[in-house]
């Protein structure tokens, strides 16, 4: 089922509940992006029940966090069943897709950027 999108509108600043910003839609998956920066995105998704995405692969990591309901994760072919309050991080280009047990929601932010790897500065004279 394709996504449908939503006009982002001006969120910042507001106090809001999450879950209350988009609406579940008969047969439908439906999206609104609330960041779109170059470091990342957080987007939030409504899927009606038996609605989902087909498996894919992203480049960056991606943090599922549901809002409501509960979903079917499959990562690598591995499932997982989340319910609100959970989440789950799907590792970048590991195949991954999504199915609506119930009709639920999520928050979904992925970060644009390579692993952090730790750099060490030498200091003179030690």
């Amino acid at each position: 089922m394709p996504v449908q999108k939503r006009e982002k509108g001006n969120v910042v600043g507001k106090q809001l509940v999450v879950s209350d910003l988009l609406a579940y839609q008969e047969g439908a998956v439906v999206s609104r992006t609330l960041i779109d920066k170059l470091a990342g995105t957080v987007t939030i998704f409504a899927f009606d029940e038996e609605q989902g995405l087909s498996e894919h692969t992203a480049p960056f990591d991606a943090m599922a966090h549901i809002l409501d309901g509960e979903a079917e994760i499959r990562i690598a072919g591995e499932p997982f069943h989340l319910k609100a309050g959970e989440m789950i991080i799907m590792p970048a280009n590991k195949p991954h897709s999504l199915r609506a047990i119930t009709p639920f929601k999520m928050m979904l932010t992925m970060v644009r950027s390579e692993d952090k790897t730790p750099q060490f500065v030498a200091s003179p004279g030690r």
